[in-house]
């Protein structure tokens, strides 16, 4: 089987529902940590009237969860849904492969290392 993992960048709100409707389609684990950060925007606020010239990096969160291939669109379709607001600062979605997974405790790899 294989595995992808797909990494969101949003704002600090955004949290208790998208981890509601992911483990409700049976994604049973995520990572999640605070950073800062800001996107092409240069770290805008929506009410400001221009883009910022230089960078003012804002509060974000990074999401990681890893997802069997067969699943992605429909967790993407759920991370979309849970994170729009149609503002600046949705966030962004990044998915890249996953080669191998290994359990440190026992060594396990691949599917059995996520179970």
């Amino acid at each position: 089987m294989e595995y992808s993992k797909i990494e969101v960048v949003t704002s600090l709100n955004k949290l208790d529902g998208l981890e509601k409707a992911l483990s409700a389609i049976g994604v049973s684990g995520m990572t999640v940590s605070q950073v800062i950060g800001c996107g092409v925007q240069n770290g805008t606020y929506e009410f400001e009237p221009e883009k910022n010239e230089v960078m003012n990096l804002l509060p974000k969160q990074l999401i990681m969860i890893v997802v069997l291939n067969s699943v992605i669109d429909k967790v993407v379709d759920i991370i979309k849904k849970e994170l729009y607001t149609g503002h600046i600062g949705d966030g962004k979605i990044f998915i890249s492969p996953i080669s191998n997974i290994i359990r440190v405790r026992t060594g396990e790899e691949g599917e059995e290392a996520l179970k």
